[in-house]
């Protein structure tokens, strides 16, 4: 059963999404992280939306690739890349059209939770597999404690260990993946964690852990 499905309602959204969209201000948390990189370093954006961060990034300076399986989201980016040299990719997260060891950072805000535990994991060996040793990934995932609340709205299956699908309309009519600290932690533990976190997104009971980790030599 093939589960990272979600692409398919992003897709439309991103053909009608703007600049006065949520997804156009890229995160002051990422912006900060990137602030510590060295000058001119390689960066994945992994599932790269509209280009909030490769745009944000790219204008830094930084030598940004940008991927995600969904082509309105790669058209967003060209129209507004302006002079802005960003190399763009369409295609999966858990097979990466890039060469071992080759980013010194990788970003995946709000996407790689969007299969199941083996889309996940394949995921994140991915990551690490294109990140240099001592090479940062900062992602999102969502939490376990967000899980009740969306019960709450929606009836809700589970459909394999942690990933559940939603009745309804929206992205949570395709699989997700809830996870606690504990499960995190082993999904990468081919890394150092260097921060985790739980917090709250932009509306009531929307958890989602922060993850800043460095990739083991």
């Amino acid at each position: 059963m093939t589960t990272d499905t979600a692409h398919q309602y992003w897709n439309a959204q991103w053909a009608t999404a703007d600049a006065g969209s949520k997804w156009a201000r890229p995160e002051p948390e990422v912006l900060a992280h990137a602030e510590n990189l060295p000058p001119r370093a390689r960066i994945l954006d992994l599932g790269a939306g509209i280009g909030r961060h490769t745009l944000a990034l790219a204008r830094m300076g930084f030598r940004v690739s940008a991927l995600d399986a969904a082509p309105e989201s790669l058209a967003a980016i060209r129209a507004g890349a302006g002079g802005l040299e960003i190399d763009l990719h369409q295609g999966l997260m858990t097979s990466l059209p890039f060469g071992d060891a080759c980013f010194d950072h990788v970003l995946s805000w709000n996407v790689i939770y969007h299969g199941d535990e083996t889309v996940v994991s394949r995921t994140i060996a991915e990551i690490a597999r294109v990140l240099k040793p001592g090479g940062t990934f900062m992602g999102t995932m969502l939490s376990a404690r967000r899980l009740p609340v969306e019960q709450t709205k929606a009836k809700g299956t589970e459909i394999s260990r942690n990933t559940w699908v939603f009745d309804g309309t929206g992205d949570k009519v395709h699989p997700h993946y809830f996870c606690n600290a504990r499960d995190l932690l082993s999904l990468f533990s081919g890394f150092e964690v260097l921060s985790l976190h739980d917090q709250i997104h932009d509306t009531p009971g929307s958890w989602h852990w922060h993850l800043l980790a460095e990739r083991l030599a």
